[in-house]
Order: C-alpha cells, then structure tokens, then sequence
C-alpha cells in the first residue's frame, strides 16, 4: 500500500487490502482513483440508486451490482467482518443537488430529515443512521467524502459541524478541506470539498496532499480530428436564434455569444444564453435568469478575466490559435439542452486567459 499511503502526510499506515463500500457509488469514480494509483482494493459493496449508474459501473468494473435505495440500507448489509484481515474504506459522497449554487440551495437539514421531509442532499442523515447500527468494533475503519464546498457554507454549516460532532462520537477523527483538481494535475478548474475520517483511538496526524504544479494547456487535449455530431452546427444555431427572434425571447440584435473579457459583456451574453437555454429545453421564459447569473458568477468569480464562447461557426476565426497558449485550469461544460440541472451549455466552453 506505500503508494496509497505515500499520497498523504499521516502516520495512519493501510497496511492490509481494502473493502471498498461504496455509498451514492455512482459510476464508481473513487473506485477507478484506487485502481490508478495501485492500491490493493475489492469491489465489496455497492450503494446506488440510479439503475443506468450501476449498469454504468459494472460494465467499468467487471462487478455485478443490483441498484440499491440507501434508504432501504442498513448496518449489517455492510457486511463488515474480519477487521484483522481487511481494512473497509466507506466512500460517502452523497448528492450535492440541494448544495451547489446549481441548484436550489435548500441544503441538508438534520431536523426535516428527522420530519420525513429531507432534501437529496440531506440523504447524508441515512449514512448517520446506517452508521448508528453499527457497534463499534464493526464501524468502516476510513470513511471519505466529497462534496462541493457549499457543504459548509455558512446556511450548511450548522449542519456540517453536527455530522462531524456525530463522527466523534463513533471515535472518528475528521479532517476536511477544500481542494481544486487544478492543484493537482489535472487540467479542471473543479473546486471541491474533501473530509476523511479515521477510526482511531490515538491521535491522528494527518495532511491533504502538497499542491502539484499543472503543467498542461488546452492544446496537449485537442484532438487533431472531431467528428462534426459533436459541435454546434452553425446553420442549426443560426436557425435556433432566428426562431427565438421570432417568438420574441430573443431582441431583434440576434447577438452571438462571443469572446468577451469584461464583466458588463458577460453578463448580458449570460443572459441571452439563459434565454436560448431556458427556451430550447421547453422551460417558462420565467425561470430566473438572476439565479442563473448567481451561479456560474459564483463558480468562476476566482478569474479576473473569463471567456465564453460557442464552438464552430458561432466563435471567433481566430480562437483554436489561443489553445497553444491557454491555461486549461478551465472547466469545459457540456450539460444537455434538456436538462440544465447545473449551469453551462453544449459546446461551451470556460477558461482563464493565461498567457506563457
């Protein structure tokens, strides 16, 4: 395990194989981050709900899971036995829909949970309750989270600090912090929130890993060739525009979403991509275009310069040359034009001006 255990600052040493247990396992991404770096895991439990994730996952995995209701869970179905031959790893990284400033922000909250009335974010009070029947010498001897980092913000943190002040009491030691994936190599301005909590009756010393320098630009992740199905046409844009002109949701300007670096140019292309977004996925024209705005300013606010623009034929001639030079520290959005479950469009595409 020394690669796994190399990763972190800690004298907390794994030294048996793992037990994966898997709560919200989605596609199972935590799982392939053990397979990468060689730790020596099992594919032991698997908690999903969606039933296209698990099908998802056992086509990556190799595994045969049946889609689960955490809700339906509990402690025994954990199977955790043979803690002196195994060390079971919970991941618990439960939904953020009720978190993120994507959504509706209506968090996590322990009382309408305890009311029968909780959020899909407050399905965290089923890994408290699955953990409360468990006796101790049968607790998970790591549990992992991620969450975006709404999760202790001020309207969550109440909350946030009564699920640690639990762990504790199970004789958990937590240590949490807000890690970007641009920090450590991998080219996505994606900031998160990371907590692992140890069972341990000693102290714990333990660090989140050092940054790691990116080195990359958006032109290492060009392809040479893309099939044309994957870009926004420009006579299918053109058309989609001159039909919003015509119903009236679009002004008469039939502005382009364009290469902007200002923040007033922003704003006003982002409000005609809430327009498009709003009206080519069958939503009110009501939707609030102000919590749209909200939103993405929140996510890439950290940028002093940002850009948006549409891929072929509703983008400048001269962007692919920017890719030599870009910073990819970017987050690239494809999000499908029925859903706007989070913010972005297809075929848009967010970065940093940062020249080299």
């Amino acid at each position: 395990m020394s690669d796994f255990d190399s990763l972190f600052d800690s004298d907390f040493c794994i030294d048996k194989p793992i037990r994966l247990i898997e709560l919200f396992g989605g596609i199972g991404s935590q799982a392939m981050a053990l397979r990468d770096i060689g730790a020596d895991f099992e594919h032991y439990r698997l908690v999903e709900f969606d039933k296209y994730a698990v099908a998802s996952y056992n086509a990556i995995h190799g595994t045969s899971f049946e889609p689960t209701d955490i809700r339906n869970v509990h402690g025994g179905d954990l199977g955790i036995v043979d803690k002196d031959d195994w060390c079971y790893l919970l991941t618990y990284s439960f939904p953020c829909t009720d978190l993120s400033v994507a959504g509706k922000m209506e968090g996590m909250s322990k009382a309408d949970w305890d009311n029968g009335k909780s959020t899909r974010s407050g399905l965290l009070w089923d890994v408290e309750r699955i953990l409360k029947e468990l006796p101790k010498e049968c607790l998970p001897d790591i549990l992992l989270m991620e969450n975006v980092p709404q999760v202790h913000a001020e309207k969550n943190l109440s909350d946030f600090e009564s699920w640690q002040s639990f762990l504790r009491g199970r004789g958990y030691q937590n240590f949490y912090a807000d890690l970007n994936a641009r920090d450590y190599g991998i080219p996505q301005n994606r900031n998160r929130c990371f907590m692992v909590s140890i069972l341990s009756d000693e102290y714990v010393d333990f660090e989140f890993p050092e940054k790691i320098e990116l080195e990359t630009v958006m032109k290492d992740y060009l392809e040479e060739s893309v099939d044309e199905k994957y870009y926004i046409n420009s006579e299918k844009a053109e058309k989609l525009i001159q039909q919003l002109v015509d119903s009236g949701v679009l002004g008469d300007s039939k502005k382009k979403i364009l290469i902007t670096e200002n923040r007033e140019q922003r704003t006003e292309n982002r409000e005609n991509c809430t327009r498009l977004i709003c009206a080519s996925s069958g939503r009110e024209k009501s939707q609030s275009q102000t919590q749209f705005l909200q939103d993405t300013t929140q996510e890439s606010k950290t940028y002093s310069q940002q850009a948006a623009v549409l891929l072929k034929g509703m983008m400048s001639e001269n962007f692919e040359p920017l890719a030599e030079f870009t910073d990819v520290a970017c987050t690239i959005m494809a999000r499908d034009w029925k859903g706007l479950s989070n913010y972005g469009t297809n075929g848009v595409i967010e970065w940093k001006s940062d020249w080299r």
